[in-house]
């Protein structure tokens, strides 16, 4: 077994919106932002993903300025960094932006999301200008109070690069409709859980093993103020899946209380 590596802490979101009418009625589905991970990246390279990454340095200065985000007061400051790191992460990937404006109770719309994007996102990808200078040159707040906790896992011991990861679920702002970056990720695109989970089975979807998971439950919820209330109410159990090699591939064990569509699955290699 690989000599195991520390975990990095890192956050992704679970945008979610309800499903488009067809005919006039409303689907009985969600769906969710996902994009395609460019074919050159290190970790799970052309997989379709929730937009999320590691929480950085630039995050902990954020959490130290209390004047920057909302919803937070009652987090520690550990959980701040994580929510912040998921809201910046999902900035930079898509564009979606989840701020207000100073002292405003709704989040900001897609027009002036759209101006602050094609302002500073490819700067701030590019490092050249900080997360918390365009909170600030931009009178906005973090609406950390519009995540809720879905899930944590913990990448299994003896991988390479391992990561300590918070799922969140949000509501896409209205009409902030996000769009891949063409550096980390070459394709986004609208998806209900289902359509995704299937294409993963038929081979038309790379999907990691929690990603698959969080899915096939988030798929269960037939609108997003239902996937919201049923993740309010849900006690998060932490984890790390056991790997054992098998003939078949690899094998790996979660806990059943996670709240999962069980708790042994047979796997192909484990990237």
């Amino acid at each position: 077994m690989a000599e195991t590596s520390a975990s990095r802490p890192a956050s992704t979101i679970l945008l979610l919106r309800d499903g488009a009418k067809v005919d006039g009625k409303s689907r009985d589905e969600i769906e969710v932002f996902m994009m395609v991970r460019h074919h050159q990246i290190e970790f799970n390279s052309g997989a379709l993903v929730f937009p999320g990454g590691s929480v950085d340095a630039g995050d902990n200065e954020i959490v130290a300025r209390a004047d920057l985000y909302s919803g937070g007061e009652a987090l520690s400051e550990s959980d701040r960094g994580f929510r912040i790191a998921a809201i910046r992460e999902t900035f930079e990937e898509s564009g979606i932006l989840l701020a207000r404006a100073k002292g405003a109770g709704t989040t900001i719309d897609a027009r002036r999301a759209g101006e602050i994007a094609g302002k500073h996102r490819v700067a701030l990808n590019e490092h050249k200008i900080s997360f918390l200078s365009i909170l600030a040159d931009n009178g906005l707040q973090l609406a950390l109070d519009t995540l809720v906790p879905y899930a944590h896992w913990i990448t299994p011991e003896g991988m390479p690069k391992r990561f300590d990861t918070w799922f969140f679920l949000a509501a896409a702002p209205p009409d902030q409709l996000g769009a891949h970056d063409g550096r980390e990720s070459t394709e986004s695109i609208w998806v209900s859980p289902r359509e995704a989970v299937e294409g993963g089975e038929s081979g038309r979807f790379k999907l990691p093993f929690p990603t698959t998971r969080n899915l096939i439950r988030l798929a269960k919820q037939g609108s997003v103020g239902a996937a919201l209330e049923h993740a309010r109410g849900m006690s998060i159990v932490t984890v790390m899946p056991v790997m054992t090699k098998t003939e078949g591939g690899r094998q790996l064990r979660i806990p059943r209380e996670a709240g999962y569509d069980g708790e042994v699955f047979e796997v192909g290699a484990v990237s």
